[in-house]
């Protein structure tokens, strides 16, 4: 939003009266004037709405008592003697200072005043008109006015980065790749509703069988299982179709490396053997088969979410944005065909 919320609305009289030219956003106040006397947009696409913009130079200096001026415009209600101040010391080009009240900066005003001349090298009037097209878009952070030598604007919390962050993976790797959340949703909903439908009998599971938690024991021709901390009742189908997953390996995922159908089927007629202690037909392997595949796409899910939770809470050298990317692309890969099979008859 350009107007701050206890700033007057643009087409009210006041607005246009308090405002003093200045050259970096004339072309905002041309607009307006153009548009005040009935208010209205003019033909053509939506343009960004002109900002504050105020008659007041700020000393380099001397950037406090400008800074103070400007907030007792942008924020009136705060009390002048508990306005906070913190410099930033890192550009080189311009000065800037934070101005706020609470400890936690939540309500936070950046002023940053040009540097000397600096117009010989900078568009001013580009960039702010850059500035509102990248807000409008949920790039940049909001810009609360201009002034004669400067601007404010939003505070961005989290941390500038220095050369030692940068070349981090987790940094530059995929996060543009991961689906919005109205998408998740939407997905979510879609297995919540079709799983349930195929019958998959509740079993005590696993539910994290990759190649690494099972252990063969050669001389006695055992299998046993480790890493209990996912285990618990789940769909029978899901820890299946979870172990198929895992065929395609964690640091260096390969998906054609998922078993083929032939091989599926082969897997799945010794494990209801085993749990039936009989024969089985081929009826009863193909609807697992079809339980298991399909199961496959919660376990896709489940995975991408907890790897997106994990790429902002673990210490683990592991990328695992880039594993979440990973996992939602061969969700959404194989929903087609995996949505396409049907229970035998």
């Amino acid at each position: 939003m350009a107007v701050p919320p206890s700033a007057p609305l643009p087409c009210s009289p006041f607005y246009l009266r308090r405002q003093a030219p200045c050259p970096q956003c004339s072309w905002g106040m041309e607009e307006k004037a153009a548009a005040g006397a009935g208010c209205r947009e003019p033909p053509g696409p939506p343009r960004a709405a002109a900002v504050p913009c105020f008659g007041i130079s700020v000393d380099q200096d001397d950037i406090l008592p400008g800074a103070l001026r400007l907030i007792r415009e942008l924020r009136p209600h705060w009390k002048p003697q508990q306005v906070r101040t913190k410099r930033f010391t890192d550009g080189i080009t311009n000065k800037l200072v934070a101005c706020y009240v609470e400890e936690d900066m939540r309500d936070c005003v950046l002023v940053r005043v040009y540097g000397e001349r600096t117009e010989l090298l900078v568009d001013r009037e580009s960039e702010v008109r850059n500035f509102q097209l990248l807000r409008a878009h949920g790039c940049a952070p909001k810009l609360y006015c201009t002034f004669q030598n400067g601007l404010c604007y939003e505070y961005m919390r989290g941390m500038a980065l220095g050369p030692e962050h940068i070349r981090e993976p987790r940094l530059f790797s995929l996060s543009a790749d991961v689906p919005e959340v109205e998408v998740l949703e939407r997905e979510l909903a879609w297995l919540k509703e079709h799983l349930p439908q195929l019958d998959s009998p509740v079993v005590f599971c696993h539910n994290d069988l990759l190649c690494k938690n099972i252990i063969y024991d050669s001389t006695k021709g055992h299998v046993r299982f480790i890493d209990y901390e996912y285990a618990g009742y789940n769909y029978q189908a899901f820890d299946i179709g979870n172990h198929f997953n895992e065929f395609a390996g964690v640091n260096e995922v390969d998906y054609c490396r998922y078993p083929a159908r032939e091989t599926q089927l082969q897997w799945l007629r010794y494990y209801l053997q085993a749990q039936k202690g009989m024969a089985v037909t081929p009826r009863e392997v193909e609807r697992l088969y079809v339980q298991v595949n399909k199961f496959a796409l919660a376990s896709h899910f489940f995975w991408a979410l907890w790897a997106l939770i994990q790429s902002q809470f673990s210490t683990i050298d592991f990328n695992f944005l880039r594993y979440a990317v990973i996992r939602f692309n061969q969700y959404f890969k194989v929903k087609p065909q995996v949505s396409a099979l049907e229970m035998p008859k």
